[in-house]
């Protein structure tokens, strides 16, 4: 089935958004993290339209050209969250299943926590919820040491590092093209704002997110070297629904394109749930 690939305006920004299957089937949005874009869920989202689903997948605030503010404030998460609901308002689109890979996935858990009006259900990936997430920055010494690189990319410096050499580092971090938007200095700063944004200050407050109460998927894979098992488990207490814990072994952190078939399959799982 085509994708069509629609320039959506929220408030004072454009978003890239990529708009597929059935026209009347159940809506899938899929939100990125970093540094990936959109096209991270390019092997998922054709699976998904064979099991009927339709898909929304946006290229997020800093990552879509036209959807870049200067100030580093403006990529916190209430923000981004709102660019989210803003993206289905302009669809017509009165509820979704979300599922989030990343910084993604705290974007769907405070979508799910603070409009659960607007969800079918939730699928998270990678990362838990954001409770989980600050609890084990407090108190897990072995997810502390996986996210020692957090104060590398809040540098002022950290664009030159990662820009260096035609970005070789950033473009090994990733297994396909989805990091092409970063490869402008303006969207990876947009990008890396995420993190200047809500990963300074008080952590625990800029994450703080409600109890989840709509049907909830936790994917995390065993190979995962940012995101321990800590968090990934310690979600299920954060959710007041049904829920299921999916791991998926042998499989690293790029979940959406290392294991496309598993996530889709997770994700129609909870998608007939509803």
């Amino acid at each position: 089935m085509n994708v069509d690939t629609q320039i959506v305006t929220v408030g004072d920004h454009d978003f890239t958004v990529r708009v597929g299957g059935p026209p009347t089937g159940p809506v899938v949005l899929l939100l990125h993290g970093f540094p990936s874009s959109g096209t991270c869920f390019d092997e998922v989202v054709p699976r998904l339209h064979n099991s009927g689903l339709r898909t929304v997948v946006p290229d997020q605030r800093g990552y879509s050209p036209g959807a870049r503010p200067t100030d580093v404030d403006a990529y916190r998460l209430p923000h981004l969250v709102d660019d989210a609901v803003g993206i289905l308002d302009a669809l017509g689109i009165s509820y979704a299943l979300v599922v989030g890979h990343d910084w993604g996935a705290l974007v769907a858990w405070h979508l799910a926590g603070r409009h659960p009006g607007r969800l079918t259900g939730l699928v998270a990936v990678s990362v838990g919820h954001p409770g989980a997430i600050s609890g084990a920055l407090a108190t897990d010494g072995d997810q502390r040491e996986r996210s020692s690189y957090i104060p590398k990319l809040i540098d002022p410096a950290a664009e030159d590092g990662l820009l260096a050499d035609d970005a070789a580092f950033l473009r090994s971090i990733v297994p396909d093209d989805s990091v092409a938007p970063l490869l402008e200095r303006s969207g990876l700063t947009g990008a890396i704002n995420w993190y200047r944004a809500n990963f300074t200050g008080d952590i625990k407050a800029n994450l703080a997110c409600p109890p989840v109460e709509v049907p909830t998927t936790m994917v995390w894979s065993d190979g995962d070297t940012a995101l321990g098992r800590g968090q990934a488990e310690g979600s299920g207490r954060m959710v007041y629904s049904d829920y299921r814990f999916c791991e998926l072994p042998g499989i690293d952190h790029w979940i959406p394109q290392n294991a496309p078939a598993a996530l889709a399959s997770e994700i129609a799982l909870r998608s007939a749930t509803f």
